[in-house]
């Protein structure tokens, strides 16, 4: 397959699948990425032999989170169901799914990384979903966080849109592992922990390890969707702080 905007190499005589969002610096998470993530996730389901597959940002950065310009209110009601079926698609893929994190991971990046099995992140990774910021609100991460153990941490993101380092996903068991390097960190533990493993079990194992936040994901989801577009897209400052983004100036809240 090809694809514009994802690099693929496989590693490990083919038990290892890199797929490295390759769009620099920002990788943004548009509708054409995200169709090519989905289409990479659904061949993979039927791969042999394959034993991890890592998610990456090329260049810098992980990902500065999913286009702005397709949450206005004309496209923002067939991006978010696709975000929201792309997250679906990781939880519940039977391969071990990676996040490899360097640099910023925001938003729907963050969202990405979190639905991910196992997130290794660097020193100079940062957290964030700056949404409330553009007066909008991201309805994964308020379902994953809590789901994934790190309700407070959840909250506090949520509503504050603050930016946090790796200690603070640490401090919460969100992290996998650490180390100078993320690349090397998600190596080494995949070379000591899933190479010599069957590929048959891991698939039953991560079947089995990842079906409660599954299961919570599915549950809570249609809600939030249906919050997101029926109530907050209804609202002035929702769709104002979009605007004042895409048009680089402070947004005039009226708080309505």
């Amino acid at each position: 397959m090809d694809f514009a905007k994802l690099a693929l190499r496989e590693t490990h005589d083919g038990q290892v699948l890199e797929v490295a969002l390759d769009a620099p610096k920002a990788n943004i998470l548009d509708a054409a990425m995200m169709a090519e993530l989905r289409a990479v996730l659904a061949a993979e389901r039927g791969v042999a032999g394959r034993k991890a597959l890592v998610l990456r940002g090329s260049g810098a950065h992980f990902c500065f989170g999913a286009s702005v310009p397709e949450h206005q209110a004309d496209q923002v009601g067939a991006m978010l169901p696709q975000f929201h079926a792309l997250i679906d698609d990781l939880l519940s893929h039977p391969v071990p799914t990676i996040a490899q994190v360097s640099g910023f991971c925001l938003g729907g990046g963050f969202e990405l990384a979190l639905a991910c099995a196992l997130l290794f992140a660097d020193d100079s990774a940062r957290f964030a979903v700056p949404e409330i910021q553009l007066g909008v609100f991201p309805p994964v991460a308020a379902v994953l966080l809590p789901a994934l153990g790190a309700a407070m941490l959840g909250n506090r993101l949520v509503l504050s849109g603050e930016t946090v380092d790796a200690d603070a996903l640490a401090g919460c068991g969100l992290l996998a592992g650490r180390g100078d390097s993320a690349e090397a960190a998600a190596s080494a533990w995949i070379g000591q922990h899933l190479l010599p493993r069957s590929a048959s079990s891991l698939r039953i194992a991560q079947r089995a390890a990842r079906a409660a936040v599954l299961a919570q994901f599915r549950a809570h989801i249609g809600a939030a969707e249906r919050l997101y577009l029926d109530q907050l897209m209804a609202t002035h400052d929702a769709n104002e702080g979009i605007a004042a983004f895409i048009g680089k100036r402070p947004p005039a809240w009226t708080d309505a």
